[in-house]
């Protein structure tokens, strides 16, 4: 049987942290990239049966809540854990906790299993998936994973070049570049409390992205398209004012 659980300890350092010395939200789902990945790694016959089938598990949801921002040189342990899996989709909970344990950002997302050769959805073998052991959902605000758009004005916004630091091994843009991305757009002193990022479509090497930004109340969205078809969907939210203490500040 696999573990259920897989933990990555991180000291948050100058490389991870912005102008005011807190943890960036890039480096915070950064980490929480190589929490997954490794959890991989800890499954070893999930992780045989995706090599032997030319497979990869590509996130097709994110879910983040922002509860406080990390400073710099402070503690911090990452946990990941699946709690279902459904044929070609797998679900997980990911949290980074301060030294004291408490909770800093939790996530949940969705990955799905597809064959890198012919773009196709990978179920799983059941007999794969009776390897794996399942831990509790993580009490949370579960969002839906499809991402609604207002019917308010777009702001059209610069394009985008994808140069190669954005490429990983799947070849294609990470899905964590893509938050580094649209942080570039948010307005000054906006208060992130929570994040959802929804993947449509992976962009390659050299693509031109073009960016659009809309607004409505808390929330801002700013979606990427390649040649008009739509590539992410990237939706803050905005603290209230009252509540901001240690919230992430753009």
């Amino acid at each position: 049987m696999g573990i259920r659980m897989f933990q990555l300890k991180r000291t948050v350092c100058s490389s991870m942290t912005d102008r005011h010395g807190r943890l960036k939200l890039f480096s915070a789902v950064q980490l929480m990239q190589d929490c997954s990945e490794f959890w991989k790694t800890s499954q070893p016959g999930f992780k045989k049966c995706l090599e032997e089938n030319g497979a990869a598990q590509l996130l097709v949801y994110r879910q983040l809540e922002i509860l406080r921002v990390p400073s710099l040189y402070e503690e911090l342990t990452c946990t990941t854990w699946v709690f279902d899996c459904k044929g070609s989709n797998g679900f997980r909970n990911t949290i980074i906790c301060d030294a004291a344990g408490r909770p800093c950002y939790v996530s949940w997302s969705q990955g799905a299993f597809v064959n890198m050769t012919s773009g196709r959805l990978f179920r799983i073998p059941l007999d794969v998936m009776e390897q794996l052991r399942f831990a509790p959902r993580y009490e949370m605000d579960y969002q839906p994973r499809k991402i609604a758009l207002p019917c308010v004005p777009e702001v059209t916004l610069p394009g985008i070049s994808v140069q190669r630091n954005d490429i990983d091994y799947n070849q294609h843009v990470n899905n964590a570049q893509y938050i580094r991305m649209a942080l570039e757009f948010l307005p000054g002193g906006f208060e992130i409390a929570g994040m959802r990022v929804e993947y449509r479509r992976a962009v390659r090497l050299g693509a031109r992205l073009q960016a659009a930004m809309q607004e409505d109340g808390e929330r801002l969205w700013v979606i990427l398209r390649e040649n008009g078809e739509t590539c992410c969907v990237i939706e803050f939210t905005r603290a209230l004012q009252e509540n901001n203490a240690g919230w992430f500040a753009w």
